[in-house]
């Protein structure tokens, strides 16, 4: 069974625009059929949910599309399982980072020098000045 673009975004849930989008950027194949309509395989819904974590995550799109190029054309559970647990990992370590910087920014040293508009009161002062 094919899906169309509405049948897809409605399965993974995005918008149909969003399965375009992916599209045009080499995250998704469509064939095309005879009219020139867009059909896509029932595994492309797990495929787009991917896509959607992935975005979520911070990933680019060619971030993405580099993730989703490492997957055979026919995954099995486990290359869906060793996506997964890759994501995992990027998005642990993304958190490590944003904790990193979160502290260098509210840890009391000065970032920079700067004259803070009254309007501001002094927040932006505490941190950067």
């Amino acid at each position: 069974m094919t899906l169309t673009v509405g049948d897809l975004a409605r399965a993974s849930g995005v918008a149909p625009s969003a399965v375009r989008f992916y599209e045009a950027h080499g995250l998704l194949a469509a064939e095309r059929t005879s009219g020139n309509q867009r059909r896509f395989r029932e595994s492309d819904v797990c495929r787009t949910k991917v896509i959607r974590v992935a975005q979520r995550v911070g990933l680019s799109v060619a971030e993405i599309k580099e993730v989703l190029d490492d997957l055979p054309p026919a995954p099995s559970p486990g290359d869906w399982m060793r996506l997964a647990e890759s994501l995992v990992a990027e998005a642990q370590r993304r958190i490590r980072h944003l904790e990193q910087v979160l502290g260098e920014i509210t840890g009391g040293g000065k970032l920079c020098e700067t004259e803070e508009p009254a309007a501001m009161g002094g927040r932006l002062r505490d941190h950067l000045a």
